[in-house]
């Protein structure tokens, strides 16, 4: 990915920001329908390709923790890449970090995400 500008959260594309509240709320199928068939998620080394595995990603992610999530920062590198800053905070080791969510798009979907310190 080339180098990311920073821009303001509501900058974000309709589904970054469909997939980063569902996800936050635990709505798992509302966060699946942001993903292409296809797509891949990276997370803590596992990677999870296609609906299937996606889904088991999205129904596991953060389930052995209780935590609070807060959108504080946003970035753009072209139309098809994007991060997301996310600040999680709760009972899990360390208690506070701040997660890059980074987003390829493809056709109006997230085609992949690698989430990151």
């Amino acid at each position: 990915m080339t180098t990311s500008n920073p821009v303001a959260t509501d900058q974000l594309p309709t589904t970054i920001r469909a997939y980063l509240s569902a996800h936050a709320a635990g709505d798992v199928d509302a966060a699946l329908r942001a993903f292409a068939p296809d797509a891949v998620v990276t997370d803590e080394g596992h990677t999870y390709r296609g609906t299937a595995e996606v889904l088991r990603f999205l129904r596991k992610a953060g389930s052995e923790f209780t935590y609070t999530t807060e959108l504080i920062g946003a970035e753009r590198a072209d139309d098809r890449h994007w991060v997301a800053i996310q600040r999680l905070e709760g009972d899990f080791p360390g208690g506070v970090v701040d997660l890059r969510f980074r987003f390829v798009m493809a056709d109006g979907s997230i085609s992949e995400l690698v989430i990151a310190p």
